[in-house]
């Protein structure tokens, strides 16, 4: 059996993981929110739900991946005892991956097409209308969306077709690097607009009337859902590069890396984002709008603002082209672990279908619009995104968490032996009733709170039935991790 690919060094491996986690979400969703939840509490209550939370989960994917060798396609069945039900989870984690580049890769394309845009000079003295005509006119346009997301494709699986050292590793490194230095880059030059030290006050300075406004619970409430959500974990994307990675380093030492640079890429966006909106009086809040519309309006206003756009945008495709990058790679394991496919064989197959795939969520904005799967103004990628975001990533993590730390599944034993193999920070060992119970629990009542803020607001009857659906997904869950029969002495 041909022996699998590693990592070339511990930095690309960290850079790839990060990229992997660092996405469109940090850019936008996390600025917008540091100011509304009260700044620097919010930000604070953040970063500690992703050490409390998030860190355990992480450690978990790539423990399962190093030590089954495997995608989630297989890991699953090299370590789980024989009897057990958790391999069946494979393939939800499959459809997760599929489902996400369905959607995401034409976002990434909407990036790439905006950074054109900017330094072309098209935004250079146009009205704020037009720039809300050319954001509708791409939607409205099949053909301008789906050039651009093939194009994302092409260049996904081009780099993935080099293999792990010498295309996915050597590439993000670079790219990484560049989304770095461009994201201090931005940051300085927004913080030294006039007017921007309003801005830093708003995101950075504890704000207690915006934390009573809200409601401390729904400020706690936010901080740890957009650190769950943030690191990409449950869907098993992770697991791919702890089976690329060597046995040299401890894995709780090395996930907490990825925390810090995932975390200081969300801090700085947010110093390029609020400092520059407060200077030119744009809402912060405006959601996707924020990066379409209205900071396209800042940096037509600004000095040089079509290079800094241009740079702006170009840091937002770096963003989601190393996210697209490492799930592709995902993808591409699951034909050879699965099938035994060449990386080539693997490539070309996805080159086909993911493109065919993403070709819903693009036509959902135009030729499908009439199709509102949650009602008025929702389309193909809402629903899209409501599979992966609400359902798979969070049940997700319950999976890998279970599997990891009880009995039915690989077992906390295993687990911490893996986890603790190599230098570098130990995993404490004391902790196995918290990861079992407590971190289980909190994930399902975000699970659950997720469907009532979706649906609250579509009627009683409307609000049931979804709970209902989300009741019985959940039983599912416990299916996977209960429904089967331990045996110690054997594996698959």
């Amino acid at each position: 059996m041909k022996e699998r690919e590693k990592f070339g060094s511990r930095m690309g491996f960290i850079l790839v993981s990060a990229g992997c986690a660092i996405g469109l979400g940090n850019v936008w969703k996390f600025p917008y929110m540091a100011g509304e939840y009260g700044g620097a509490a919010f930000i604070l209550m953040y970063f500690l739900f992703l050490l409390v939370l998030g860190l355990p989960i992480l450690v978990c994917e790539f423990s399962v991946g190093r030590a089954s060798r495997k995608s989630t396609a297989r890991a699953f069945h090299e370590l789980e005892p024989k009897g057990s039900n958790f391999h069946k989870f494979s393939y939800m984690s499959m459809v997760s991956n599929y489902v996400l580049m369905m959607f995401y890769t034409m976002v990434a394309g909407w990036m790439a097409y905006y950074c054109y845009r900017m330094a072309k000079g098209e935004f250079s003295g146009v009205t704020t209308e037009a720039v809300q005509k050319g954001y509708d006119k791409m939607l409205a346009s099949p053909g301008i969306m789906a050039g651009w997301m093939i194009a994302v494709v092409i260049l996904g699986f081009l780099i993935c077709s080099l293999g792990v050292q010498r295309g996915l590793e050597k590439i993000t490194k670079v790219m990484m690097t560049c989304l770095l230095v461009l994201i201090v880059v931005l940051a300085v030059r927004s913080l030294t607009l006039p007017g921007a030290e309003e801005g830093v006050r708003f995101y950075l300075v504890p704000n207690m009337d915006s934390i009573r406004e809200v409601g401390l619970g729904n400020m706690i409430f936010g901080a740890m859902s957009q650190a769950f959500f943030t690191l990409s974990i449950g869907a098993g994307s992770m697991t791919i590069f702890g089976s690329y990675l060597s046995k040299d380093r401890s894995l709780a030492g090395e996930s907490i890396h990825i925390l810090i640079l995932d975390t200081f890429v969300a801090t700085m966006a947010g110093l390029i984002v609020i400092p520059a909106c407060f200077a030119y009086g744009v809402e912060p809040g405006a959601g996707p709008g924020l990066v379409f519309i209205a900071l396209p309006n800042v940096f037509n206003k600004m000095a040089g603002g079509r290079l800094w756009g241009a740079m702006f945008f170009l840091f937002l495709f770096f963003a989601s082209l190393s996210t697209v990058t490492a799930v592709f790679e995902n993808i591409i394991s699951y034909g050879i672990d699965l099938f035994g496919w060449s990386r080539k064989k693997a490539v070309i197959v996805n080159l086909i279908g993911i493109p065919l795939l993403s070709l819903p969520a693009i036509l959902g904005f135009n030729v499908l619009s009439g199709f509102m799967p949650f009602g008025a103004g929702s389309n193909i990628m809402d629903l899209e995104d409501f599979i992966v975001s609400n359902n798979i990533l969070p049940l997700g993590s319950v999976v890998y968490v279970m599997f990891c730390v009880s009995k039915y599944g690989w077992g906390w034993d295993g687990f911490i032996k893996e986890v603790n193999t190599g230098k570098g920070l130990r995993f404490p060992g004391g902790i196995r009733f918290y990861m079992l119970v407590v971190i289980p629990v909190v994930i399902v009542v975000i699970y659950l709170k997720g469907y009532y803020d979706k649906f609250a607001g579509q009627g009683a009857g409307t609000l049931m039935a979804w709970m209902a659906v989300s009741l019985a997904v959940l039983a599912l869950i416990a299916w996977f991790i209960f429904g089967g029969k331990k045996k110690k002495t054997e594996k698959r």
